[in-house]
């Protein structure tokens, strides 16, 4: 007896400031994991403040790569996403995406939710999970509700609130180098040494398949930081102090890396960005 193929987990995370108008290849790439022109997508519009034009902006890209079938799970307090016919949408979606917004509000409607649960279900049973900015920042089982935006890391300016756990021991960082979230992500990660850092630039994704592999697509890059190993003065520094980090180890990622968060290892690199303006005259071609 054949026993019944495992199927893949996906999470499509999003750094924020998605191309939506031209390629799309990021959101192209997230219709065809969940099913191209055979998909039903669930949009979750909840953090963000423009929900209507959000909806209308996802439900477009989507439909211009087939995917014509969208329902929408936006329940405003804890009691509405317990709500079953909410619960039922999310366990029948092949792909589940939430917008950017306010993370800290998908946390508090969300997690520990029966619609919470659904999309863990969802991923479990290998739809593809994938979420911009804040919904990025909440597929990891903590994420960073709020932190000083700055390169140097310092004592006690970011917080960290409970997430929805798609990613385990990671926690998740967006609009990475643009508005220069380094200091607190590594100010995070020195604190509680056992997560690792993954922060994640405008216009690029990780495809992570199966809670292990990660894939970089997109225009920027993502980020791992590993503070394993490293020597800090967390446990001393005073409120706001810059913090002692040492022997942090730091991956940058672009595009075509494909990386083990388990083992902390590049596995694949192929060159997304060509030197295209480089050309071969016939002098140089002719030489020996």
């Amino acid at each position: 007896m054949v026993s019944p193929a495992v199927p893949l987990r996906k999470l499509l995370i999003i750094g924020g400031a998605e191309d939506r108008v031209g390629k799309a290849k990021i959101l192209r790439r997230f219709v065809k994991l969940a099913g191209g022109k055979e998909a039903r997508i669930v949009i979750i519009p909840t953090a963000s403040s423009f929900q209507d034009e959000v909806v209308a902006a996802y439900r477009q890209v989507f439909a211009r790569f087939g995917a014509t079938g969208c329902a929408i799970v936006n329940p405003r307090t804890r009691s509405e996403a317990d709500d079953a016919s909410l619960v039922q949408a999310l366990d029948e979606a092949t792909g589940v995406f939430m917008s950017g917004g306010n993370q800290l509000k998908l946390s508090q409607i969300f997690a520990g939710t029966a619609c919470g649960e659904a999309i863990l279900r969802a991923h479990r049973r290998g739809a593809v999970v994938g979420g911009t900015s804040a919904g990025a920042s909440i597929m990891s089982e903590f994420m960073i509700s709020l932190g000083d935006e700055s390169v140097t890391p310092r004592q006690r300016t970011s917080q960290l609130t409970h997430g929805l756990g798609l990613l385990d021991g990671v926690i998740v960082d967006q609009h990475f180098a643009q508005r220069q979230r380094y200091g607190r992500l590594m100010s995070i990660v020195a604190s509680s040494p056992n997560l690792i850092g993954i922060g994640i630039d405008e216009d690029t994704a990780i495809e992570v398949t199966d809670n292990r592999e990660l894939t970089v697509i997109g225009r920027g890059a993502a980020y791992v930081l590993d503070c394993r190993r490293a020597i800090t003065d967390a446990p001393e520094a005073r409120t706001g102090a810059p913090l002692l980090v040492s022997g942090a180890i730091v991956h940058s990622l672009p595009a075509g890396a494909t990386f083990d968060i388990t083992k902390l290892m590049l596995t694949d690199f192929v060159e997304q960005h060509p030197d295209l303006g480089v050309t071969v005259t016939a002098a140089a071609s002719s030489r020996p």
